[in-house]
Parts: structure tokens; C-alpha cells; sequence
């Protein structure tokens, strides 16, 4: 058994998230999860309205009785949802955990605060991490290049990433990006975290409410099947590679603004890829991790296999060695 201060802050048996993830993180992903003693986080904007959401965290109650979270992502737009029409829906559920995402959460989190939710904010960077902290936010969700969705635009993978965070955030922080086994959460903890979070990973799991094509299409991908888009814009995105994000990258590399690509990266578009399992129809996230996705598990069975083999290397591999040196040191 791992415990660490995060499993104690959200009150579950193992330190392993579910990342919030558009039209992925459903019900009876994020239940699934639960039930396997980490935390699921549902996707509040995956639903189309805060009323829709308010039924989606009772269909998640109906599935589980472990905590789960709600996932809030802030983000720029022409036209934005009612941000703050979603965030009354999640407090008057009384759902006690969420993770924000995305610019300036301040307001979201002064009122979320004032119902004692514990509130996860997901950052690409120490300095934003340091920010979060001040505004008041339970824990930390650092971020790595490796990342599926957006990673920043500095472009510092994990292994600088969660130590140069964990040396100066004081609040529990869990490590994102590049994360899919027992080897990660060891290494994650040794870097600093708390735990790790995990998307392109729970897509690939049996109650994943994708595609099966597209869960197979991850697990025949390696570490290189991704692309970078919306480099040039300064808002850099990580999805799976196929014939659109090719596209893309090559328009961008010739000049094109956003409104040039804007029908080809459409979210209806990325919505069909996980409905039909046509992996070309659009945009989907997907990780570098897909380079180590071998199977498509349950979620019970891949989160007690992570826990299996952390411990496992905790107790034959790094005891082992410290006993290898305290043998030689005495010979």
C-alpha cells in the first residue's frame, strides 16, 4: 500500500488520477476508476450543459459510492461556455473534488473554496504551479512535454519538470504526462510527487466509452505517433498522428492562422473519431505514452498491475540495491 499526502487529501486507496479528458472522461469511465481505489475526474464540459452535467455526476453516483472528481478547464474562446453556470452545477451536486485547467481559475476557485472542495489545478510550469498555490488550490497536476492536450510552451519534459516543482511547491503535487505503469508512479514518486495522473492511458481500458478501433489504433502506436499542432499560434496541442494533424502541421509550416484550419481541427470532427473509430476523421489527444500501451485492461485490473509492480520495484529493486551496498560496504 502506497499512501502519500494526495490519497489522504482526496481520500482514495491508491495515488493514481484519471485525467479530465473532452468526450472521453464519461461516467462510467470515471466510476470504473473509483471503484478501483483511484480518482476519476468527469468532464464537465464533454457535457453540453451544466443541467446535463448535474445528471452525469448522479449516473456516476449510481456506479460507485468512491470518491470522484469533476474536471473544469478554463480556456480562451470566441464564444465561451457559461463557466460559471458549471460551476454552480458541481457545487450544488456536491461533488467535494475538482481539478481546473487553463487560464486564470481564480474566480473558480475562490467559490469553489467557500464549499470546502479541494481543488486539483493542472499547470505546464513551475512559475503557474507557484501561482495556483497562491490563489489557494488544494494540490498541483505538473504537466510534461510528454503530455497529451496541451502541454505549455516551454517544452520541459517530466523528469526536469515534476523535481524543479517539487522543490519549491509546498502543497501536494501529482505528476502528468508520459505515465502508464508501475515503473512511472515509482519514478514519479522518486522525482517528488505525490502520484500520478494519467489520460491517454484510462482511454485505453475496457470501460473507456470509445471506439474499440481507436483503443486498438493506441495500442499499435508507438512513442512517436503524435504530433504537435498550433505550434506556430503559441498554443501548442499534442494529439495522435493521422492524415489530419499531418495536414495541419503542414499548413502551419507555410503560414496558415488558425481560421485556415479551423474546420479541420473542429471538435464535432475529434467527437466522430470516438463515436465511428475512424481514427482519420479528425483530431484526437493522444500521449507519448502510447509507446507503452500494450493491452486494454479493465481499469480494475490496470490500476492493481501499476500498484503490483510499484511496489514490487520498491521492495526487490531498490531494497535489493541498498542491501547489495550495505553487503560490500561490510565485506
Amino acid at each position: 500500500m502506497i499512501k502519500t499526502r494526495f490519497t489522504e487529501l482526496v481520500g482514495i486507496e491508491h495515488p493514481i488520477v484519471q485525467g479530465g479528458m473532452q468526450w472521453v472522461g464519461r461516467a462510467e469511465l470515471v466510476a470504473a476508476v473509483a471503484n478501483a481505489g483511484a480518482l476519476g475526474l468527469i468532464t464537465a464540459l464533454t457535457q453540453p450543459t451544466p443541467e446535463d452535467l448535474t445528471k452525469e455526476i448522479a449516473r456516476c453516483r449510481q456506479l460507485t459510492d468512491k470518491p470522484f472528481g469533476v474536471n473544469l478547464t478554463i480556456l480562451p474562446a470566441i464564444k465561451p461556455p457559461p463557466y460559471a453556470e458549471y460551476r454552480q452545477a458541481i457545487i450544488e451536486a456536491g461533488v467535494k473534488i475538482v481539478e481546473t485547467a487553463g487560464n486564470k481559475p481564480q474566480e473558480h476557485v475562490t467559490e469553489f473554496k467557500k464549499h470546502g472542495i479541494k481543488i486539483i489545478h493542472k499547470c505546464t510550469s513551475v512559475r503557474h504551479a507557484l501561482s495556483a498555490e497562491r490563489m489557494g488550490v488544494d494540490a498541483i497536476s505538473i504537466d510534461g512535454f510528454e503530455c497529451a492536450g496541451h502541454p505549455g510552451e516551454d517544452d520541459t519534459p517530466g523528469l526536469i519538470l515534476i523535481p524543479a516543482a517539487a522543490d519549491k511547491v509546498k502543497i501536494p503535487l501529482i505528476a502528468s504526462g508520459g505515465f502508464g505503469d508501475g515503473r512511472g508512479l515509482v519514478a514519479a514518486l522518486a522525482l517528488g510527487a505525490e502520484g500520478i495522473n494519467m489520460g491517454t492511458r484510462f482511454m485505453c481500458t475496457k470501460e473507456s466509452p470509445i471506439h474499440q478501433l481507436v483503443k486498438e489504433r493506441i495500442v499499435a502506436n508507438d512513442e512517436r505517433e503524435t504530433e504537435l499542432i498550433f505550434r506556430t499560434m503559441r498554443n501548442t496541442s499534442r494529439v495522435a498522428k493521422n492524415a489530419i494533424s499531418t495536414k495541419v502541421v503542414a499548413m502551419e509550416r507555410e503560414g496558415a492562422k488558425f481560421e485556415d484550419v479551423r474546420e479541420l481541427v473542429a471538435g464535432a470532427r475529434g467527437k466522430m473519431v470516438y463515436a465511428t473509430g475512424d481514427a482519420d476523421e479528425g483530431i484526437w489527444s493522444a500521449g507519448q505514452v502510447q509507446g507503452l500501451i500494450h493491452d486494454i485492461p479493465t481499469c480494475a485490473e490496470l490500476v492493481s498491475r501499476i500498484m503490483r509492480d510499484a511496489e514490487a520495484i520498491i521492495r526487490s529493486r531498490f531494497e535489493g540495491m541498498l542491501s547489495g551496498a550495505q553487503r560490500q560496504a561490510a565485506e
